[in-house]
């Protein structure tokens, strides 16, 4: 008896030649044959006549293709949208919620990756890192100026996590080492990760209040969009210190770079913006004497944490071609 063909629509620019190379070290584990159809850059009629026939579709990491509503309607047979990245905002959720269609991120993967980014943008802005390295590289020595000026130990200062999912649960891990008190707000209070932690909760409004360093590390969605405005910012520590490494749309970016430019905080790092790249012109990339660190939303795209995404997320396909029920599912 023939095995079951299984089609797979990819949304990927990887050309289909490439995601076949991902598959082949795992095609030992596949209980069906398997086809890839690409979609990227392919006109709406393409689209619809081949989701109408697919059995998995593999999202795009670069979120240039977006996966609409109009989309999933298509999809008769799709039994899972894998997204190879943490973020999902490129695919409509509720749709695929309403459809059944369960829809996955690599979330784990790369947990590692940006919690350990987190923590090396923290302490630089602590010890002003750049400043350092750039003065004496120009043939200055500003030793007394910095140390006058202000630089800091991370050891015995409250961080603040917002979201502890999979990266915010592997921050905290990492932060004991430092000798830090933690403390977390998160929609879903997580009492078993407390008690194995050592950490607590607070609500957001207090952790903002208490905190030293603040991290957010939540998906984008309606309720958590702009979730860092300007109350928020102005309810922060003037010596706190603010990093985004996660979706610039859930931070008011001309707030922040207000509250870097007026002294409200004492320092930010941020990795992501709402428009990548970013405008010359952004606020947050014409400040001047502030203490900010930005970086091309690198924090969890090293190459380790690259291969560990293709690596869930053909895994997790070849589950559900197997029968299996995917991980990671972000809407059911």
């Amino acid at each position: 008896m023939a095995q079951k063909k299984f089609l797979i629509a990819s949304f990927s620019p990887l050309p289909e030649s490439v995601i076949e190379g991902f598959f082949s070290p795992f095609l030992s584990e596949v209980k069906a044959e398997i086809e890839i159809v690409s979609l990227f850059g392919a006109d709406e009629n393409r689209i619809f006549k081949t989701l109408e026939k697919a059995d998995i579709v593999i999202g795009d990491h670069t979120f240039q293709m977006k996966i609409t509503k109009e989309m999933v309607e298509h999809m008769k047979n799709v039994k899972l949208i894998q997204q190879p990245s943490t973020g999902y905002d490129n695919i409509d959720i509720e749709a695929c919620r309403e459809k059944g269609i369960p829809v996955a991120n690599a979330g784990g993967a790369n947990a590692v990756s940006v919690a350990e980014y987190t923590i090396m943008v923290a302490l630089a802005l602590l010890k002003r890192l750049f400043e350092a390295h750039q003065k004496t590289q120009a043939g200055e020595w500003p030793q007394w100026e910095l140390m006058d000026r202000g630089t800091f130990d991370l050891s015995s200062r409250t961080w603040g996590i917002i979201g502890l999912g999979r990266i915010g649960s592997e921050l905290a891990k990492r932060l004991r080492a430092f000798d830090v008190r933690i403390i977390y707000y998160d929609k879903i209070r997580r009492e078993e990760i407390e008690r194995s932690l050592g950490i607590e909760f607070r609500n957001l409004p207090r952790l903002l209040k208490e905190s030293d360093i603040i991290s957010i590390h939540v998906p984008l969605t309606k309720e958590t969009k702009a979730m860092i405005g300007e109350k928020e910012l102005r309810t922060m520590k003037p010596s706190a210190i603010f990093i985004n490494p996660s979706r610039g749309e859930l931070v008011d970016e001309k707030a922040l770079a207000k509250a870097l430019q007026e002294r409200w905080i004492w320092g930010a790092a941020v990795d992501v913006f709402s428009v990548e790249p970013p405008d010359k012109e952004h606020p947050l990339l014409n400040l001047k004497n502030v203490n900010l660190i930005t970086t091309p939303h690198i924090a969890g795209a090293n190459t380790d944490s690259r291969f560990r995404i293709i690596e869930f997320s053909i895994k997790n396909v070849i589950r559900v071609i197997n029968g299996e029920k995917p991980e990671g599912v972000v809407n059911l």
